[in-house]
Formats: C-alpha cells, structure tokens, sequence
C-alpha cells in the first residue's frame, strides 16, 4: 500500500526503532526491497536519488514504483531524495509520488526556511508529506560542491517550525557513500538538536556508521535511515560473481535476476537491523 512519511515516522521517532530508505534504480531493486519488506511484514521507503532523476525523469520512476508501492502487502513510500530544484519536486508530485526531500542545505538558513516552505505548502495540499535538510551531509566521493557542515541545534528550531516540514535530516558525522562504516557520531549534538525540536529525525549515509552506533541512533528521535551504498554493493558483487561464472552469457537481465536474491537478502538484513523490537502492527 502507498503511504507517505506521516503515517510511518512520528510512531517510529518514540519507539525503539526506525524505517529504512532505500535507494532504488531500476525494477530489479524495487522488486528486491519490496519483497525483503513483504518478509517481514515491515514498512519501507523507496527513494530516488538525483542519479536516477536526472538518467530517467521523475515520471519514469513514478509510474515504476508507484503501482509496486500499491501492490505491496506492507506500506510503502515512494520518496524523491536529496531534490534541489522547485520544478522537480513538483513534477514528482503530479507523478504520484507520495514523499519528497526538498534540500535546501546549501543554502541560507532564510532561503532555506522560504524555499522549503513554498514546497511545503503545495505538497501538504495534496497529502505529500516533506523531508529537509538542516546541516549539510557530505559525501565520500563525487558531488564535491556539497559542504560539509554539523547542524545547529537553534537553527534546527527555527527552521522546523517556520519551514512547516514533516522529517528533519540532520548532520552529525554521518556521510554518504561510504564503502567502511566509520563515521564518527556526535550523539550529544544529536541530543541538542533533539532537544531543539520535536520532527523525527532523519540519517543520511547509514553504511558508513557502525552497527553499535545504528543501534543506538534507532533509539533516538531518528526514526528514517537512508541506506544505499550496502544495497548497491550486495547486487553489484552478486552481478560480477555470476558473470564470472557464466562469461559466454551477455544478457543483463539474467545476471541482474541471478543477482536479486543477494540484493533482497542484504535488505532484509537492513530493515530488520533498523526495526523496533517491537514490531509495530501492518494494517
């Protein structure tokens, strides 16, 4: 079933555990996550990263994973991540997409808080919920115009109330597309901000973090986690294994479905590492 942020974050920011983001490129990682999720009767969100917007459109993605979403046995969102241009976001919208990240993290705070706020009000009039972004998460390697910059506790209260969004995405150490999980967590900035505002809170660059620091974020206010290095590793290593198995073979959709038991194998392992103990009930 499709669903937006709002009917899975705010119950997993006060219990013990979280929703997994995952990253997805084609059907093969669509299909993959679902059925990972469908396993353990747990909710998932598919995202769709600017690589994908920018190699297939907004709408290609949307009539893909929209209808999967719907077919689900468990909730699913379908999200636009990391998104910095107004017209995109919109077009997401009118594709049937039911969650958007407008990242405004390298802007002024002020420019932030106006741009987030027009995306806000037009999104919330059609029951999609929003993501932003306060801090800015680097990346490991590639896109090496985005800062690296720890989110401020006061600015994080300023902009969760006037910018009107439903998840915060915060930078406390965090990274992305890290292939080793060493990233340094600032857990008392966490508490700051925690203190100085009351959104869930959103992890970016999950597979760069250790599993004894994820366990411990789940129990925060953190109640989404972005994962898509694990993923890609996982199915690109499976790929790669197969062909050199099989060199005479050259049609990609055989090596991709030979591949897809190891993608939905590591997604299961990740959304269940970041679930509640307690599950909550699918209805």
């Amino acid at each position: 079933m499709l669903v937006n942020l709002n009917e899975l974050l705010p119950s997993a920011a006060v219990s013990d555990g979280a929703v997994a983001c995952c990253n997805v490129f084609g059907i093969e990682e669509a299909k993959s996550i679902i059925a990972a999720a469908e396993s353990l009767s747990l909710p998932v969100i598919l995202a769709v990263n600017k690589d994908m917007v920018d190699l297939a459109g907004v709408e290609a993605m949307g009539g893909l994973l929209v209808p999967m979403a719907k077919a689900s046995s468990v909730p699913v969102v379908v999200h636009l991540d990391h998104c910095y241009e107004e017209k995109i976001v919109y077009r997401a919208i009118h594709s049937g997409f039911s969650s958007v990240m407008f990242d405004g993290s390298q802007l002024p705070l002020e420019e932030n808080i106006r741009r987030t706020r027009q995306v806000v009000d037009v999104a919330h009039a059609v029951g999609v919920s929003v993501e932003g972004e306060l801090g800015s998460v680097p990346y490991e390697e590639g896109r090496d115009h985005i800062k690296s910059m720890s989110t401020i506790p006061a600015e994080a209260t300023v902009y969760s109330q006037e910018s009107g969004i439903d998840a915060l995405a915060v930078s406390v150490g965090n990274v992305h597309r890290k292939t080793e999980a060493n990233s340094p967590i600032d857990f008392e900035l966490l508490k700051q901000i925690e203190m100085a505002t009351t959104l869930p809170l959103v992890i970016h660059g999950t597979t760069g973090i250790a599993e004894p620091d994820l366990l411990k974020l789940k129990q925060q206010r953190v109640a989404k986690f972005n994962v898509g290095t694990t993923l890609r590793m996982a199915f690109g290593n499976a790929i790669r294994e197969c062909m050199a198995q099989e060199p005479n073979k050259y049609d990609s959709q055989y090596f991709s479905g030979e591949a897809m038991p190891a993608l939905q194998a590591e997604a299961a392992r990740v959304i269940a590492l970041l679930a509640a103990r307690r599950r909550p009930l699918i209805k």
